[in-house]
């Protein structure tokens, strides 16, 4: 039997660039973003990608939660149309009070 490697994990910075949160490596590489569009109190998320070069790293879930975050400290609601997000928010229910019902 043979140990195969742990997954790598690239530490990230989330910012909101005003349609579309990005994740950027310590080195200012864009890892991944999720575009948004943005109504009077919502966020609706309508697609991600992470590098594939950044695949398998934390890269997208530490999007999903720096973007989630920031929307929660601004007070908005999220409308998850982005099935990434939306899968995100079933995987940790801390955020589904952020979606609009």
């Amino acid at each position: 039997m043979t140990d195969s490697p742990a997954p790598r994990t690239t530490t990230v910075t989330v910012t909101d660039q005003g349609d579309r949160f990005e994740a950027r490596t310590d080195e200012g590489v864009v890892a991944g973003f999720a575009a948004y569009v943005r109504e009077p109190g919502t966020v609706i998320f309508t697609h991600t990608e992470v590098d594939p070069a950044f695949e398998g790293q934390g890269v997208g879930s530490a999007l999903a939660a720096g973007a989630l975050d920031q929307v929660r400290a601004s007070g908005e609601r999220v409308v998850p149309l982005c099935p990434f997000i939306r899968a995100y928010i079933q995987r940790h229910p801390d955020y589904e009070d952020l979606t609009r019902r």
